[in-house]
């Protein structure tokens, strides 16, 4: 992995420390009201990455991924894109300054009436293994009632008893919020599945590169930054011109984890140059394109598949809860 700000050997240090057993799986109703028990439930809207802003542009896939994806992504023709950056969490009045994760969420316009999901967060990894570490997560951070805010001694308990959440828990706490959008990169977090034409698959994790380079605000501008900065730098920098990403693919190997978004793959694995992402116009959500989409995951095309990581296959459950809920006014 390449272009960590935190030592990636500290991460890879996390690799070694066993995930704590799941207990049974909480259901994607249970999951939603957990995270509406820290964060409230603003009728209407999401209830996680409430915070965001839609955009518009296109990506243009490169030949050379088409030799593992048969994906129309890759064909070499401009694919019409609708966007979401955001905030984690389910505070609409977030302050852009939190050091949180930072969503990108994709959804591409394929022949045929198609499309393709990719929802992303600016961390190299998840803090979770399993869904009942991030239903755990939102457990001892609801409020306690006396002092509005999570009871110090149960998010210390929190800590150690889920090891799988210490890596992201880290690299957030290592690096400064970006200071915009568009100077953040990407990740994919899940292993995927290429499929090629002959329908060999090949194991993929994919992050989005920006092009302006990777920018973190110093702890004095962290300092000055408003509260909501982060839509009105990205809809000025788009009016200066596309802000572009490079999709870097990482091809797998035996033995690299599969299942587990909270692991790193080896940083020597083989990269490919997958396309570019060109985002041309960002607005306020409020009526936009994106923020009537449920940006599942697993909403795939042909030529892209999941695999079987657990807490990938329980996003889609969970933002249909989200979606049904905030559809009906709720």
């Amino acid at each position: 992995m390449k272009n960590l700000s935190f030592p990636l050997a500290a991460l890879l240090s996390f690799a070694t420390v066993p995930a704590v057993a799941a207990d049974p799986t909480p259901t994607a109703p249970q999951v939603v009201e957990a995270i509406e028990r820290v964060f409230g439930a603003s009728p209407g809207e999401r209830r996680n990455h409430t915070k965001g802003t839609c955009a518009v542009g296109e990506f243009v896939g490169r030949q050379e991924a088409s030799r593992y994806s048969r994906s129309a992504l890759f064909s070499g023709k401009p694919i019409a894109v609708i966007a979401r950056f955001s905030l984690s969490g389910g505070n609409p009045q977030a302050s852009d300054g939190a050091k949180s994760a930072r969503g990108m969420a994709l959804e591409f316009k394929l022949p045929a009436g198609q499309v393709q999901h990719f929802t992303m967060l600016n961390t190299p990894v998840f803090g979770a293994a399993h869904p009942q570490t991030f239903f755990d997560l939102m457990l001892a951070m609801r409020p306690d009632p006396a002092t509005g805010k999570p009871d110090p001694e149960k998010l210390q308990a929190f800590k150690a008893s889920h090891p799988d959440n210490l890596a992201q828990a880290e690299y957030l706490a290592h690096n400064n919020p970006p200071a915009s959008y568009a100077n953040s990169t990407y990740w994919g977090i899940h292993t995927f599945k290429f499929v090629g034409k002959k329908n060999k698959v090949t194991l993929v994790r994919w992050r989005f590169v920006p092009r302006d380079g990777e920018k973190r605000l110093s702890d004095e501008e962290l300092q000055r930054a408003g509260p909501s900065f982060l839509e009105q730098t990205l809809i000025r920098r788009t009016q200066q011109g596309p802000a572009r990403w490079d999709m870097l693919l990482s091809l797998g190997k035996a033995g690299d984890p599969e299942d587990n978004p909270t692991l790193l793959w080896p940083a020597e694995r083989q990269e490919i140059n997958a396309g570019t992402l060109s985002i041309t116009a960002a607005t306020p959500q409020k009526g936009a394109a994106c923020e009537a989409i449920n940006f599942d995951p697993l909403v795939m095309g042909d030529g892209i598949a999941p695999t079987n990581d657990p807490v990938l296959q329980f996003r889609s459950p969970a933002y249909a809860v989200s979606f049904a809920k905030r559809r009906s006014g709720q």
